[in-house]
């Protein structure tokens, strides 16, 4: 719990809210929409009718810490150096700290005098994910909680602590709230009120749900297939628990909608609401985790609702996690070339009225494996240098899970271009126009000038920084 911290900030009055890893593959959207996830809420002084405008928005790396980097960094994780959740993948680093920290949102928009609040998961090795029996730093003291649903169930202690905030603001001043639940993230502790709700719901069955992953890098080839009854029952009884801690973040939603409208600041604010990264459960016989290229770990829900958006509106453009800091730095009124950020502003694409602007047509995704320097013993067989592993031994993660993707959008031509740094250098490639779920790699089948031209644009993308990484550009591709 870190009240006005440097963590998270917005213009007039900014509420964030934000959760575990939550999917919007084709294969979980139906789902997805139906719980909250990450809230951002932007209190503005203009007057206008709010609506939820949903964006199709990807996370440039599928990992907590790096992903929560570039959201408040703006940045792509080669220029935050944010590499993966551990020490030594920079999460939480004296480097970080010192470098893109200190030109995160928050410290642009406390410049302008915003009130700010920051509750929950900061980065991996600040704040955590559980629900009980955890330490919080509330402006820097220790605070210990126990077990006790009704003082200690961290969900609702945020919620409660929120709407203080709320209460005791000043109304001189605009307002930023990030608030960064643990659900749906693991232990998955619901509320005794929902411990018994969904007990009929299962994972999705469809898309790539229990398929072989054999035209895949060799992590993706080394689950059996099908999976054992007890992977499958594990993941269905994981994706119940998830959603039932879900409920107790659709009551912190309600009441702080509510609140809103009782402070009379509703009709004045900006609401986000996204992840950091997205989940699988049995997708390729992955049990469950993320940290993987594919739709159902990079994309993740957006709703936005705020001043000049109209109803029932989409966004078809891709909209990327390090593109939400210059979009609400742009809303505050901040002077973007004065910002040193990757990602652009989206509020010319969400309310066309306020602003004019262009979309991009492809981005980058990129993550760095991580591993032991010894076996795991849930899987001896792999030998050191994997982690994240199941004891049907089944591994989620490993050092040279280390790739970058070119995303492509560019009508027909939908692609997904990924280059892994292993011993076998590598590539994946996938028409999403043809192959939503990826079931076939096509890097055997595509035409060597298309490869060429992904390959360029890949090495212009993994060099970029700051408007270097809007400006790459390159020839229309052709199947």
């Amino acid at each position: 719990m870190f009240p006005n911290a440097k963590a998270e900030v917005c213009v007039s009055n900014f509420l964030l809210r934000g959760v575990g890893p939550l999917s919007l593959s084709p294969s979980h959207s139906s789902s997805c929409f139906k719980m909250l996830f990450s809230y951002c809420v932007i209190n503005t002084v203009s007057r206008c009718e709010f609506f939820f405008c949903p964006c199709v928005q990807f996370t440039v790396t599928p990992l907590c810490c790096p992903s929560r980097s570039s959201i408040l960094s703006g940045r792509y994780p080669h220029n935050h150096g944010v590499r993966n959740n551990s020490v030594s993948g920079n999460c939480s680093s004296a480097g970080w700290q010192k470098g893109p920290e200190s030109e995160a949102l928050p410290v642009y928009l406390s410049k302008q005098k915003y009130q700010t609040f920051f509750a929950g998961k900061y980065l991996n090795q600040v704040g955590n994910s559980q629900y009980y029996n955890y330490t919080l730093s509330v402006n820097g003291k220790e605070e210990k909680h126990g077990d006790v649903y009704e003082k200690d169930y961290l969900p609702d202690l945020i919620r409660n602590r929120s709407l203080q905030f709320l209460d005791n603001r000043s109304p001189q001043h605009p307002f930023f709230l990030m608030l960064s639940l643990p659900a749906p993230h693991s232990p998955w502790t619901a509320a005794p009120q929902y411990q018994k709700e969904f007990s009929d719901v299962k994972a999705p069955r469809d898309g790539s749900f229990d398929k072989p992953g054999k035209d895949k890098h060799w992590l993706l080839r080394q689950p059996t297939n099908p999976m054992p009854n007890s992977s499958v029952g594990f993941l269905d009884e994981a994706y119940r628990k998830r959603w039932r801690t879900l409920l107790s973040v659709d009551d912190l939603v309600e009441m702080l909608v509510q609140k809103l409208k009782d402070i009379k600041e509703l009709n004045n604010t900006y609401i986000f609401y996204t992840s950091d990264n997205g989940y699988h459960t049995g997708q390729f016989s992955l049990p469950i985790d993320k940290r993987q290229l594919y739709e159902f770990d990079i994309r993740v829900p957006l709703l936005v609702r705020g001043p000049g958006i109209k109803a029932n509106i989409t966004v078809q453009a891709p909209v990327l996690n390090i593109d939400l800091t210059p979009t609400i730095l742009d809303i505050a009124g901040t002077n973007l070339s004065s910002v040193n950020t990757d990602g652009f502003s989206y509020l010319p694409l969400m309310a066309p009225s306020l602003r004019n602007g262009s979309a991009r047509s492809f981005f980058l995704v990129e993550y760095s494996g991580e591993g032991q320097s010894t076996e795991d013993p849930s899987c001896p067989k792999l030998g050191p240098g994997v982690s994240e592993c199941f004891p049907d031994c089944v591994c989620e993660d490993a050092f040279n899970n280390t790739y970058a993707c070119v995303r492509a959008l560019e009508g027909p031509n939908d692609l997904q271009y990924c280059e892994f740094a292993d011993s076998e250098s590598f590539v994946e490639v996938y028409n999403m126009t043809s192959d939503p779920h990826q079931l076939e790699n096509i890097v055997k089948k595509v035409d060597p000038a298309v490869l060429q031209a992904m390959n360029q644009r890949l090495i212009k993308l993994q060099s970029c920084v700051g408007s270097s990484c809007r400006e790459v550009k390159g020839a229309r591709l052709l199947l």
